[in-house]
C-alpha cells in the first residue's frame, strides 16, 4: 500500500489486515501506520525517495496518489515485474465534462494527461496516474478504481465531518432540499472491501465505484447526522432555488448537496454502479457510515484532519443565519418532497475529491 495512513489508504490497509493479508505500507511517516503492517519509509517526491522499494515482491500494489502523475509513473516502473497487479484509486473526475448520467464505460476522458507529467489540475493528474499504471502494467495488469464521492471514518476532505460538526452545534440548521433528493456516495471501507475482492478476482480495467443511485436521500443523510450526534438541532428545509438565490454554492458550501435537474446533479448522483455491484460491491446503510464517522471524529477531539491541497468546505454561519431568518419570516422557500431547481455547473471533483465546480473534488483519498 502506497500511503496507507489516511482515509482511503488507511481503509484499504485495515481491511487487508482484517482478512489476514500480509501488508506493507510505504509512506513518509507523517502519520502513524495501522498496527500489524510492515512499514517502509520513503518520499515519492524526493530524489532517492523510492529506494526502500528497490527490492521485494508483492501480489498487488494499491496507489491513491492524486498529485503529479510522475510519481505514479516512477513507482510503477520500479515495481514492474515484481508486483502482480497495480490498483490505482482514480476518480470519476477523469471523465470529460459534462459527465454523463448512467453508464460511463465509453464516455470521453479528459484531454492533455500524460503519465510522466508534473502536477497540473486534479482531473488531468488522476488521468495521468491511470496512464502511468497502464504504461507499466498494461490493461490486463491494471485496475482503475474511479471513485465517486467518498465518505466515512478518517475523512480528510471535510464533507461529512462538516455536517456532523454543524448539527452538533445545535439550533436551526439550513437543510437544502428537497428532502427526498436521492444521493450517491461510497463509504471508504466499502471501496476498500470491493478493491481487495477485485484483486482476488484478478479484475482489470476501469470501474466506477459509487453506491447504487438512490442509496440514500438528503433527508436520510441529515437525519442520520441528527441521530448520531444526539444534538438539539432542527433541520430547516429550504427549496433549491432559495439556497441558490442566496449565493450558496452547491457541493462546497453545502457539502454533498447538489440541486436536482442539471448536469451537475447527473454527474454526482446518477452514475451507474452496476458493474461494481456485479463484481462484489456491497454498500452499508448511511446510518452506519454517519455513526461510525461521528465516533471516529469524537475520538480525535472533534477536529478532523485536513488535506493541505483541499479547500475547507462548509457554509459561513452568517450566510446561514440570513437564509434561516428569511425562512422564519415566511418568505417562500420551504422545500417539499418534490420541489427542485436544476442548475448546470462545472465539474466537481468526484471521489471524495476536491471540486472544481464551484469548487473540491469528488474523491478524497
Amino acid at each position: 500500500m502506497l500511503g496507507g495512513t489516511e482515509f482511503v489508504g488507511r481503509a484499504v490497509v485495515e481491511a487487508a489486515l482484517g482478512r489476514g493479508w500480509e501488508v506493507t505500507v510505504f509512506n513518509r511517516g507523517r502519520h502513524r501506520s495501522p498496527s500489524g503492517a510492515t512499514v517502509l519509509r520513503g518520499d515519492r517526491t524526493a530524489p532517492g525517495g523510492l529506494d526502500t522499494l528497490a527490492e521485494g515482491d508483492w501480489d498487488a500494489v494499491v496507489d491513491t496518489w492524486s498529485a503529479a502523475p510522475r510519481a505514479v509513473h516512477e513507482t510503477a516502473r520500479l515495481l514492474r515485474g515484481r508486483v502482480g497487479r497495480y490498483a490505482y484509486v482514480s476518480s470519476c473526475s477523469v471523465y470529460a465534462w459534462p459527465w454523463p448520467a448512467g453508464a460511463r464505460a465509453d464516455a470521453p476522458l479528459v484531454e492533455g494527461a500524460a503519465a510522466d507529467a508534473e502536477q497540473r489540475e486534479y482531473a488531468v493528474d488522476k488521468r495521468g496516474g491511470e496512464l502511468a499504471a497502464l504504461e507499466s502494467f498494461g490493461a490486463d495488469g491494471s485496475l482503475l478504481v474511479r471513485a465517486g464521492l467518498i465518505l466515512g471514518p478518517y475523512e480528510n476532505v471535510g464533507r461529512l465531518p462538516w455536517w456532523l460538526a454543524r448539527i452538533a452545534r445545535g439550533g436551526p440548521v439550513l437543510a437544502p432540499g428537497p428532502r427526498g433528493l436521492p444521493l450517491q456516495y461510497i463509504d471508504a471501507r466499502d471501496l476498500a472491501n470491493w478493491l481487495l475482492g477485485a484483486l482476488e478476482q484478478e479484475l482489470s480495467g476501469p470501474y466506477d465505484l459509487v453506491s447504487p443511485p438512490g442509496h440514500t436521500t438528503m433527508g436520510a443523510f441529515l437525519d442520520a447526522c441528527l441521530a448520531a450526534t444526539g444534538a438539539a438541532a432542527e433541520l430547516c428545509w429550504a427549496d433549491p432555488r432559495t439556497v441558490l438565490d442566496a449565493g450558496i454554492e452547491p457541493w462546497t458550501e453545502l457539502p454533498v448537496w447538489v440541486p436536482p435537474g442539471g448536469e451537475m446533479y447527473d454527474a454526482c448522483h446518477r452514475a451507474d454502479a452496476g458493474r461494481a455491484s456485479d463484481t462484489g460491491l456491497v454498500c452499508r446503510p448511511v446510518a452506519e457510515t454517519v455513526a461510525d464517522t461521528w465516533r471516529w471524529l469524537t475520538s480525535i477531539g472533534g477536529t478532523p484532519p485536513r488535506r493541505s491541497d483541499r479547500g475547507a468546505p462548509g457554509l459561513d454561519p452568517e450566510v446561514e443565519a440570513k437564509v434561516l431568518a428569511a425562512l422564519r419570516e415566511g418568505a417562500p422557500g420551504a422545500a417539499s418532497e418534490d420541489e427542485g431547481a436544476g442548475v448546470s455547473g462545472t465539474a466537481p471533483e468526484a471521489d471524495g475529491v476536491p471540486g472544481t465546480t464551484p469548487q473540491e473534488g469528488a474523491s478524497g483519498q
